[in-house]
């Protein structure tokens, strides 16, 4: 593989081996080019960016606003992790390119916007072909100043302008609200205030009501999910590791979306009583179940987020049955409450309700449910670690910044997308669990959107009943 650059001192991103262009190639390397083929058109759903814009400045009116996106991560040395935008700038303009930055500056009647973008090396430098960052010829073509405006409707200047012209507003508005900790450089710029975090959560209380093109991005992103699944369920008798699982779910990830939303989770046996196991390097074994939590992120960067639990060898045993059909039946009844109205909260108190009872009468519980369910006990989540639900969108947990008066401690409201997951986890250590529950993981997650009469599950094509499960299996 090419490996990916360090900057030297003359700031391009090179490395201690590269050579020096001498004179006679960089003029033969900047001569003789034709017009470089790149798409400059507008983006699709310039409008639906533009009115989000607009809400955010009636918001903070005589505010400037400063909305960055983050640049590529390191992932070792001198080689980066995909890239993959912030989601509040993305949310606002559209632009999935590295280190850019929108700046919206007051005026009467609105603000002035300005995208900060780094754009494409002349051809006239070396840049172009020597630098392993930005270079074209290193990392594809690359939209110049004009042609960024262009495909995002946004006046464009150049990044490098953007500290000058940031400390300018500074000076002349005062009031300067960041998103924060995206760029270090930028975060620099202005006094951190507690009008950043307002603005954090505004956009974040933004995404809590999705319009119609996010929830048909939703349901493609979970369309494309069950696809995944099926590729899974169909290559489960073959599979021997949680790594092949992975790798089958992911390919479908980047067959028809850009990436996997999260890092896929293919939990086998004991493994799957760690709710976020990631190593996923265990060996898969008949008498297992497989706990798989996964999901498709679009080209839109909107993410489905699933889990089905399954047993390896086609048929649950009696026990995995038991714990299996509890949580499901919780499911049920937190699908229920999700209502409009409701709190958010009532889905999860539904299903604690089933969980806790459920364990009393397999003689899991080791207290009457009664008592397990006090406000100050709450001993069942020895069992069932999490609360059922979180929204979902741009980011698997979405909107994360906003208030818990209008997210865990507000009420359901039609257009809200969120995900009705319980779980029960019985530790292969556990002590208090009967010896032949020891071990069992199980987490049933959908994704579902409320509606003006109550819910509409999203994921309704993946099985849910073990007879369902069984026979998706079983399928050739």
């Amino acid at each position: 593989m090419k490996l990916q650059p360090k900057a030297d001192q003359s700031g391009l991103a090179r490395n201690v081996y590269d050579d020096e262009p001498t004179p006679q190639l960089l003029e033969f390397m900047t001569q003789g080019w034709g017009r470089r083929e790149i798409d400059s058109t507008p983006i699709d759903g310039g409008p639906r960016f533009r009115a989000r814009r607009v809400a955010l400045s009636r918001r903070f009116p005589s505010d400037v606003l400063v909305i960055p996106t983050n640049a590529e991560r390191v992932r070792s040395n001198d080689t980066h992790f995909r890239f993959r935008p912030g989601t509040e700038f993305y949310y606002l303009t559209g632009c999935t390119v590295p280190r850019c930055l929108l700046v919206m500056t007051p005026r009467d009647g609105g603000h002035d916007e300005t995208l900060y973008f780094e754009g494409s090396f002349g051809r006239e430098t070396a840049q172009f072909f020597t630098d392993r960052m930005k270079g074209e010829l290193w990392v594809g073509p690359r939209l110049n100043i004009e042609e960024a405006a262009q495909r995002y409707g946004i006046p464009t200047r150049h990044a490098a302008d953007a500290p000058a012209s940031i400390a300018s507003l500074v000076e002349r508005f005062g009031t300067t609200r960041v998103l924060r900790g995206f760029d270090p450089a930028v975060d620099a710029l202005a006094r951190e205030s507690a009008g950043d975090r307002e603005l954090a959560t505004f956009l974040s209380e933004m995404r809590l009501i999705k319009d119609d093109y996010e929830i048909a991005q939703l349901r493609a992103a979970i369309a494309s999910t069950k696809r995944g699944f099926d590729d899974v369920m169909h290559a489960l008798g073959s599979a021997k590791s949680e790594r092949y699982v992975e790798g089958v779910f992911n390919l479908r990830a980047r067959l028809e979306g850009n990436d996997v939303g999260y890092g896929t989770i293919a939990a086998s046996g004991r493994h799957a009583c760690v709710l976020h196991w990631k190593d996923n390097d265990g060996a898969l074994h008949g008498d297992d179940l497989l706990l798989l939590d996964a999901g498709v992120e679009t080209h839109s960067l909107y993410t489905a987020d699933v889990t089905r639990t399954v047993p390896v060898g086609g048929r649950f045993s009696p026990e995995q049955r038991n714990i299996y059909e509890l949580v499901l039946a919780a499911q049920d009844a937190a699908l229920r409450a999700c209502v409009p109205g409701s709190d958010f909260l009532a889905p999860n108190e539904a299903a604690m309700n089933v969980v806790a009872r459920g364990l009393e009468r397999l003689g899991i519980l080791p207290m009457a449910a009664d008592e397990a369910l006090r406000s100050e006990n709450k001993f069942y989540r020895r069992y069932s670690l999490h609360n059922v639900s979180h929204m979902l969108g741009l980011d698997v947990h979405d909107c994360a910044k906003a208030r818990q008066e209008a997210y865990k401690y507000g009420r359901l409201q039609p257009g809200m997308v969120l995900t009705i997951e319980p779980g029960i986890y019985l530790q292969p250590d556990d002590l208090t669990v009967p010896e032949p529950y020891r071990g069992i993981g199980v987490r049933i997650e959908d994704d579902v959107l409320v509606t003006k009469d109550g819910c509409d599950v999203l994921t309704a094509a993946f099985p849910r009943a073990t007879a369902d499960v069984e026979r998706w299996l079983s399928r050739p």
